[in-house]
Order: structure tokens, then sequence, then C-alpha cells
């Protein structure tokens, strides 16, 4: 358990939201520990040690800082959603994270992108519990329609949809931090919903 979810704090936090900030925009690897403190306005380079142990720590901390609530708004979009819908489904899984990319003070998306992008992330190992259970249960769901495709084929469009539903948010959320204006966020979301339930449905070429 790291110390933001045992006795949160003002300044633990200031540097979980450094840290999401500057390895959204610098990666894994190209920000410093000392960097990120400086960035949280901290005169002890040691405080990210203190706080959290390690980059790794930090990490983790990142995740428990943004996936209670994106766990919450998922449950409640899926309690509303059309079990036999492929758009239902794709949308209460990845709204949430949408509307977070769509917060010019957030920057976990580009973090999870650039996350991805490294070699030893282990992503999934630092997910929550409750979260990895959301992620099962919505391959699960896309998988029971999508039963006229080849299970390979299958498996391996569900994995670029959601890659591409991934780098749209980070892309939006970029634009959004930058101040670059971009279409309103309903026709986004709605677009892109839209674009990945036919990818997703398609029928194969062979």
């Amino acid at each position: 358990m790291t110390a933001l979810q045992s006795a949160p704090s003002a300044s633990a936090l200031r540097i979980v939201l450094a840290a999401e900030r500057l390895f959204a925009a610098y990666g894994i690897d190209g920000v410093s520990l000392r960097q990120i403190s400086a960035e949280a306005g901290s005169g002890n380079n040691s405080a990210v040690h203190y706080h959290f142990g390690s980059k790794d720590g930090l990490i983790r901390a990142i995740f428990d800082h943004r996936i209670p609530q994106l766990t919450r708004d998922r449950q409640l979009l899926a309690a509303r959603r059309d079990p036999q819908d492929l758009r239902s489904i794709f949308e209460a899984q990845f709204l949430p994270v949408l509307v977070l990319a769509a917060d010019p003070e957030a920057h976990y998306v580009s973090f999870v992108e650039q996350l991805q992008r490294h070699p030893e992330s282990h992503l999934v190992e630092r997910l929550s519990d409750v979260w990895q259970e959301s992620n099962t249960e919505f391959a699960g769901d896309i998988a029971r329609l999508l039963g006229h495709l080849d299970g390979e084929v299958r498996g391996v469009r569900i994995q670029q949809a959601e890659m591409a539903c991934l780098h749209a948010a980070a892309d939006y959320e970029r634009d959004v931090a930058a101040g670059v204006e971009r279409e309103r966020f309903e026709l986004f979301a709605g677009s892109l919903f839209d674009g990945i339930t036919g990818f997703l449905a398609a029928p194969t070429g062979s």
C-alpha cells in the first residue's frame, strides 16, 4: 500500500500529479525523481523516496489516484448498458477514459500511453483487482458479441480497438492541455465509438 492510499497528504498528491504530467510528456525513463520533486515544488530531493519508495511505487500511486474514480464511472455506465449492443458495451468501458482526457488538469491517458511503450512496464500487474476484473468482463462481453469472427481475428481486433481508443484519447488530452481547439467532446467521443464499433463488427475479407 502506498503512502497516498494510506495517508493522503498535499505534498504526496502534488508529487503524484507532477509525475503524471512529466511521465506523460517525456516518458517513464525521461524523467528523474529529482525532476519530479522539483516540479512538485519540493525542496527535498528525497521527497519521492520518502512518500513512495521508488519510481515504481510512484507509478503505482498514479494508478491509485486515478483508478477509483474511473472504476466508479465504469460501474455506473455498465449498470445502464445494453448487454446485446456492441457500442454500448465499448462506450461503458472507455467513456470514463475519454472524459478524463478532456480534463485540462489531467495527463493520465498520455501517462498510460507512455507506460505501455516502456519495455518493462508490466502495466497489468500495477492495476487494482477491481480494474482487472472490469477489463476481463469487458473482453468477455465483446468476444461474445463477435462470435462470427475467428478467435484469433477477434482477439487481434479487440486489442487494436483498445489501442486505437487509448491513442485517440491521448491525442485529445494533449491538445486540450495545450489549448488546441478541437471538435466538441460529444462529437469526438461519438465518432470514435461509432468507428471502433464498425471496425470490431466488420466481416473479414477472406
